[in-house]
């Protein structure tokens, strides 16, 4: 337990997303998410944990809990059989880097596990409203014998959508639920949420950046800034629905930077990645990101 986290902080993530579905609702045809009352784009936690676990055990061959497995016929396997690929709870959470950062709650006979995880993220939430695009299209194929043409097919999008997350590392979670967490882990999240965006190439997803990545290492106990993702703001001369690309506007990060020299006495240390093409202003005058945070011990992040 030595080189569990020690301290706490806090990570805030923007990527956005061009003519793609950021995340589909199964249970309204697959359709982006979107909070009807404010026109804002909504995605799950559990879409970003999806991309960090994906990344994590295909690019890093790390051991992953929850993961799609399937037997040798096709047949997706249980989670009896998952369970059976491990042996004992402190096992699984030793080997399975996933259960660490996330927790995992999950009952079998015999054998259950509950867990909160350290790491907890809130919804995403685009910085903008968005308009949700119906495609149609056709295949060449038929879909049965005795059909002599290709079938229609439908997809829901979004134009464009920059997408904001805010999440916490709580180093008390670790600590009281014995849940060895390294900052070795959460560098591998860190670069997961980066790379592992890059890397969503299927169909739907194909069509998001990372933007900026930013961690808040705090150095007094107990204690976060918190929300982040409030802080911020996407200015742009057009119209929200006219939105197409990061290009299209700046992240303006007054009330940010603010917070950050509020707590600057708490704050050990702030970590950073800023894609190229993400411009960054500070009081509606544009700024480099590597200027404002020179105040303050930053390391910048590369993956």
């Amino acid at each position: 337990m030595n080189n569990t986290i020690k301290n706490r902080s806090e990570i805030l993530f923007l990527y956005d997303v061009s003519f793609a579905n950021p995340n589909g609702d199964p249970v309204d045809e697959n359709k982006p998410r979107i909070d009807e009352e404010t026109g804002i784009n909504i995605v799950t936690d559990v879409r970003l944990k999806r991309t960090i676990r994906d990344y994590l055990a295909e690019y890093k061959g790390k051991d992953v809990f929850i993961l799609e497995t399937r037997d040798e016929s096709g047949k997706l396997r249980t989670k009896d059989d998952r369970m059976r690929d491990f042996g004992s709870n402190e096992d699984i959470i030793n080997r399975c880097i996933d259960v660490r950062l996330f927790g995992a709650t999950t009952a079998v006979k015999d054998k259950t596990m509950t867990l909160t995880g350290p790491v907890q993220f809130g919804y995403g939430r685009s910085l903008h409203k968005v308009n949700m695009t119906y495609i149609k299209g056709t295949t060449v194929m038929p879909a049965g014998v005795g059909k002599e043409q290709g079938t229609f097919t439908e997809k829901y999008i979004l134009p464009y959508s920059l997408i904001s997350f805010y999440g916490i590392v709580n180093e008390n979670a670790a600590k009281n639920q014995n849940i060895p967490l390294t900052d070795e882990d959460i560098d591998l999240m860190l670069e997961a949420m980066w790379n592992g965006t890059k890397n969503l190439m299927s169909n739907s997803k194909m069509g998001h950046m990372p933007r900026f990545l930013l961690q808040v290492v705090m150095k007094e106990k107990n204690y976060q800034i918190g929300e982040l993702n409030k802080r911020i703001k996407f200015v742009h001369d057009v119209e929200d629905e006219e939105l197409r690309d990061i290009k299209d506007g700046k992240i303006e990060i007054k009330e940010l930077v603010e917070s950050l020299n509020a707590n600057k006495d708490k704050i050990s240390a702030v970590r950073y990645v800023a894609d190229e093409r993400a411009v960054f202003s500070l009081n509606g005058e544009v700024c480099d990101i590597d200027d404002v945070l020179k105040g303050f011990y930053a390391e910048k992040l590369s993956f």
